[in-house]
C-alpha cells in the first residue's frame, strides 16, 4: 500500500495524464449561464442540463430577462431536469437579486453568492473556480466516492471531505483536480463498477485490498 503521500503524488500525475484539458462538462457562455445550470444540475446529468439550457437560454441567458419571465414559464422549459418546482423559482429570485443588489451581475463573492437561492456550497465553489478562477475545491457524489476510495479521507460529508482535499492537494491544482476526478469517476471508478479493487488508480493506491471499500453515504 503507497502511504498518503506518495497516493497524493501519483493520483495527481494520472490524472494530469489522462485529462490534461479540463473542459467545463456544463455549456455556459458566462457567469450566469453557468450559475444557473450548475444550479439545474442538482439530482440532474450534466447531459440533461445540456439538452434544456438551450431553450431557457434562448429566452433569457442574463438576469434582466430571466427575471421578466414568469415562474411557470421557466417550470416548462426545466421540467426535464427534475425538481422544476423549486429550480424555477430559485432561477426567477436569483435574477431578481442579481439586479436589486448586484447591479445584474454575478458576484464573484462566496458568501454573496450562497445567499442566492437555490445556491448551495458547491454550486458556488464551481462557480467561483469556473468562473472567476477563484482556488475552490466542489466536491460532489463523485469526488467523495473517490476520495474515500482512494484513502484521502474518511469524512462523512461532503464538507469534511472538501477539507481534507484541500488539506492534501496545492491550492494551484483545486480548480483543475476537482474536474479531473469527476470526469475519471464517470468513466474509470463508477459506482457500481469499481468497488475499490478494479480501477487502475484503486488498485495502484491499494493493491493488497481484499475487501470492497465501503463509501460512507454524504
Amino acid at each position: 500500500m503507497l502511504k498518503k503521500a506518495e497516493r497524493v503524488a501519483y493520483i495527481l500525475e494520472r490524472l494530469q495524464q489522462l485529462y490534461p484539458e479540463t473542459p467545463v462538462p456544463l455549456d455556459h457562455s458566462d457567469a450566469f449561464t453557468l450559475l444557473v445550470a450548475v444550479l439545474l444540475s442538482a439530482q440532474c446529468t450534466d447531459e440533461r442540463v445540456n439538452q434544456v439550457t438551450p431553450a431557457l437560454f434562448a429566452v433569457a441567458d442574463n438576469p434582466t430577462d430571466m427575471a421578466a419571465l414568469e415562474v411557470e414559464q421557466i417550470r416548462e422549459i426545466i421540467r426535464p431536469c427534475g425538481l422544476s418546482p423549486q429550480k424555477s423559482k430559485a432561477i426567477k429570485r436569483l435574477s431578481e437579486i442579481l439586479l436589486e443588489e448586484h447591479n445584474g451581475e454575478v458576484p464573484a463573492d462566496m458568501e454573496a453568492l450562497e445567499r442566492l437561492p437555490g445556491v448551495g456550497h458547491k454550486t458556488a465553489s464551481v462557480v467561483m473556480s469556473q468562473a472567476f478562477g477563484v482556488p475552490a475545491f466542489p466536491v460532489d457524489t463523485h469526488i467523495h466516492r473517490l476520495a474515500q476510495r482512494w484513502g484521502l479521507t474518511n469524512g462523512r460529508n461532503v464538507v469534511q471531505t472538501e477539507r481534507d482535499l484541500k488539506r492534501l492537494f496545492p491550492e494551484a491544482y483545486w480548480n483543475r483536480l476537482h474536474l479531473q476526478i469527476i470526469f475519471y469517476g464517470r468513466e474509470y471508478c463508477t459506482a457500481r463498477g469499481c468497488d475499490g479493487r478494479v480501477c487502475e488508480i484503486c488498485r495502484t493506491c491499494y493493491p493488497e485490498r481484499k475487501h470492497p471499500k465501503k463509501t460512507l453515504k454524504p
